[in-house]
């Protein structure tokens, strides 16, 4: 079975990370899981700087991206404006999707309108959400 290659969440909340990591484990779609706190460090780790430094210097690019919008440093706006400036091969074909506790109907208007943006998902994830992602986003693998 193909999985994606790795998948990175980007949350300030430590018992929503750890949620998500627990069900994409479960679902199987991934063997390396990464997790940053903001934006900031998100963007760090998918420029190859910072403490993600790997015995072996690799640093498997992200498929999928699952975003918070409210984060101190760097929050999910932000992030989504810096990574539509990265590389080309920085970008690559990641899917972003924003996980949000935001009830906000013009924050899923917002990302709807943004290039870098995906999708919209409301928190807590699911495994609901999480296969309905991979279908729509991943339906090869």
């Amino acid at each position: 079975m193909k999985k994606l290659n790795s998948v990175l969440l980007v949350d300030d909340d430590a018992a929503t990370n750890f949620i998500s990591k627990m069900l994409i484990k479960k679902a199987g779609i991934t063997e390396h899981i990464e997790t940053t706190l903001n934006g900031r460090q998100a963007l760090d780790y998918l420029t190859n700087s910072g403490k993600y430094e790997k015995s072996n210097g690799i640093f498997p690019q992200p498929m999928l991206i699952l975003l918070d919008i409210n984060m101190p440093v760097m929050d999910g706006w932000e992030f989504a404006e810096a990574f539509s400036k990265l590389d080309e091969n920085q970008k690559g074909k990641i899917i972003i999707i924003m996980l949000t506790s935001s009830l906000n109907p013009d924050d899923k208007e917002k990302a709807s309108n943004l290039s870098a943006i995906s999708g919209f998902q409301n928190k807590a994830l699911t495994m609901e959400g999480l296969t309905s992602i991979m279908n729509t986003f991943f339906p090869d693998i």
